[in-house]
């Protein structure tokens, strides 16, 4: 069997969740986590709009698409 091993956030979080196992506390982790990336994607959404890199039109075309097909 091959090991993997972790990276610094991976252990971090393993530290964090070995503090309060509750489901309560996992929520409220995601939930901070997800703020956290959401400020981050609305940051660059916002620097590509101002770029001109993205637009309404390419938005558009952007919801047409199947992300998920592969």
């Amino acid at each position: 069997m091959e090991t993997t091993a972790l990276n610094p956030t991976q252990m971090h979080l393993l530290k964090l969740f070995a503090f309060n196992n509750s489901e309560e506390y996992a929520r409220e982790i995601q939930e901070v986590l997800t703020r956290h990336f959401q400020s981050r994607l609305d940051a660059e959404a916002d620097r590509l709009w101002d770029e001109g890199i993205l637009n309404q039109e390419k938005l558009d075309e952007i919801r047409k698409m199947d992300l998920h097909a592969k």
